[in-house]
């Protein structure tokens, strides 16, 4: 049995009070295993981007705790949050979030840099040429494609090699095509380098990717899927999969949290 990796407990975060209060959070209890590849899934508004920021340490819950490997994020403080998330977490945002006066090659490689680390230039290498980005890293941001700076902000995300990668909506800007490529990467990533993934999704051929599906609505999970189980997402009547849970891993392995 894998070990847990990332954990949520009696997670809250409410805006506002009284009669005006919005749970956008209302009770969490997660648990994601090391190596495990989980989709979130859900309609607008019911928390699935909050719980991400929540996760990653980018927000404070109202109640309950996220631990991390053997760290419990509510107990650094601001610098020491920061660091703990540059080493261990990869994120991925919808909107990308690239340094519009860096090229490609600098905006991949620039949390490894702020954290004082060494590149593996071998091993971006091996992420530009998988994310066909390779004749691209001299570039700037507003030379390329949405669908390839969505590739620059995923490379970005591996460099440093996090265990933990959380994705949001890493397709929702991208054609079918550019979708699965990229979606075809993050798996192979998952499996070959062991990390572990949470992303939110509206898609349900992409969720089906997953180890493991959970829906939310209203601040809450509603129940989680595996397997060959289906459910309808977001009141449609298009049924999602989980996919089979992928566990023979290949190749290297990330930094851990809590390991030396």
């Amino acid at each position: 049995m894998r070990s847990v990796v990332l954990k949520a407990e009696g997670l809250k975060k409410y805006y506002g009070s009284g009669e005006n209060v919005t749970k956008a959070l209302d009770g969490i209890d997660l648990e994601v295993c090391y190596g495990e590849f989980v989709a979130v899934v859900g309609t607008s508004g019911s928390g699935k981007s909050t719980l991400l920021h929540m996760l990653g340490g980018l927000d404070s819950p109202t109640a309950g705790t996220v631990r991390v490997g053997d760290r419990e994020l509510s107990g650094m403080d601001d610098e020491a949050l920061a660091v703990f998330r540059r080493r261990s977490i990869g994120f991925v945002f919808q909107q990308y979030n690239l340094v519009q006066t860096l090229n490609v090659r600098e905006n991949i490689v620039l949390p490894v840099l702020l954290d004082g680390g060494t590149v593996d230039a071998e091993y971006c290498r091996e992420i530009v040429t998988l994310l066909k980005i390779e004749e691209k890293l001299e570039q700037f941001p507003n030379q390329l494609s949405g669908g390839q700076q969505q590739r620059v902000a995923i490379a970005r995300a591996l460099a440093g090699k996090p265990s933990i990668i959380l994705a949001d909506e890493p397709t929702g800007n991208l054609d079918s095509r550019t979708s699965q490529d990229v979606m075809a990467f993050l798996k192979a990533s998952n499996r070959r380098f062991q990390q572990t993934m949470v992303m939110i999704t509206h898609n349900p051929e992409i969720a089906q990717m997953a180890d493991r599906i959970v829906r939310m609505e209203d601040g809450r999970i509603r129940h989680a899927v595996s397997g060959q189980n289906q459910y309808a997402m977001d009141g449609e009547n298009q049924q999602a999969v989980s996919g089979q849970n992928q566990h023979a891993m290949e190749g290297g392995r990330t930094n851990v949290p809590g390991e030396k």
